[in-house]
C-alpha cells in the first residue's frame, strides 16, 4: 500500500469520469453510435459495459487514503495497453469504421494514453509504503 500524491488521486477521479461518460454512452447509445461510425453494436456495447466495472474500480482508487500500488501499476499498463490496442484495431482490418469512427478510437485512445501517462507521473510522486 502507498499512499497516493494529489496528482496521482487527481488523475485516477479524472480517469473514472471520463470512463464512466463513455461507459454510459457506449452502454446505452450503442445502437444509434454504431451506423454513425461504422463500428459494430456489440463492439461498442461490450466496450460500455467493461468500462462500468473498470470506472468502478479507479473511481475506488482515486478516493482512499491510502492504496494497493500494484492496482495503481495495472490500471497505468491497462490504460497503455488499450491505447496500443485501439490503435493496432484500426489497422487490424477487422473494423472498417468511417472517418468519424476512426476520429473517435484516435481521441480515446490518446485520452486514454494520456491518463497512463498522468497516473504513472502521480504514481512517482506518492508516499512511500504504508506501515501495516
Amino acid at each position: 500500500m502507498i499512499y497516493p500524491s494529489t496528482f496521482l488521486s487527481r488523475a485516477l477521479l479524472a480517469d473514472a469520469v471520463f470512463s464512466g461518460i463513455s461507459a454510459a454512452g457506449l452502454t446505452l447509445g450503442a445502437g444509434l453510435l454504431a451506423p454513425f461510425l461504422n463500428l459494430p453494436e456489440a463492439l461498442l456495447r461490450e466496450t460500455g459495459l467493461f468500462l462500468i466495472a473498470y470506472t468502478a474500480l479507479v473511481g475506488w482508487l482515486g478516493t482512499r487514503s491510502s492504496v494497493p500500488k500494484v492496482l495503481v501499476l495495472i490500471v497505468v499498463a491497462g490504460n497503455a495497453a488499450w491505447t496500443l490496442a485501439s490503435i493496432a484495431l484500426l489497422f487490424s482490418g477487422a473494423v472498417s469504421p468511417n472517418l468519424l469512427g476512426e476520429i473517435v478510437v484516435v481521441a480515446q485512445a490518446i485520452a486514454t494514453g494520456v491518463f497512463a501517462e498522468l497516473q504513472y507521473i502521480g504514481l512517482r510522486r506518492s508516499g512511500g509504503a504504508v506501515a501495516a
